[in-house]
């Protein structure tokens, strides 16, 4: 995976400062998310990937976003309650962050240009488009929000049996 990628600084919701270097060899699956999208009850079915496959290697990263119809209002500390409570989410959440625009992330800036949405667009279009992260090539393959997380299941597999 290019060095560029897996030094990106990031904070948990918690404050810890991470960067997908931290997950060496680990297959991750990094989304940004809302708690108050139609799509918000996919973090069960994200906790159930993290749950079935993090034995085997895969990590999932919530990255909450407020740009889609401010779906995501809350502090750190409202989303950890809201996403536990909720869902039971235990897989690592980090601070809120942009996705689109000048203050892109800049993990985002690097996931859209590795996969760019439909027609090459470098935009996300809405809260929990996910991209799944090959540790080996450093390859990036993008799903949009309505596919379920279950539906990704055969890649994370095929990436876990390399």
């Amino acid at each position: 995976m290019a060095a560029t990628m897996l030094n990106i600084p990031c904070v948990t919701l918690g404050g810890e400062h991470k960067t997908l270097g931290d997950f060496p060899g680990k297959v991750l699956l990094v989304v940004n998310t809302a708690s108050q999208c139609g799509f918000t009850p996919q973090y069960k079915g994200l906790e159930q990937l993290w749950q079935a496959y993090r034995d085997r290697g895969l990590v999932v990263l919530g990255f909450p976003c407020n740009q889609f119809g401010k779906q995501e209002p809350g502090d750190a500390r409202e989303i950890a309650q809201f996403c536990e409570r909720n869902f039971g989410v235990s897989f690592p959440l980090f601070r809120k962050v942009e996705v689109n625009g000048p203050g892109a992330h800049p993990l985002f800036v690097e996931l859209k240009q590795r996969a760019p949405g439909i027609l090459g667009s470098q935009k996300i279009k809405w809260n929990f488009t996910k991209f799944l992260v090959d540790p080996a090539s450093g390859q990036v393959k993008r799903y949009a929000p309505t596919t379920k997380p279950q539906a990704l299941e055969a890649d994370i597999e095929r990436l876990l049996s390399r």
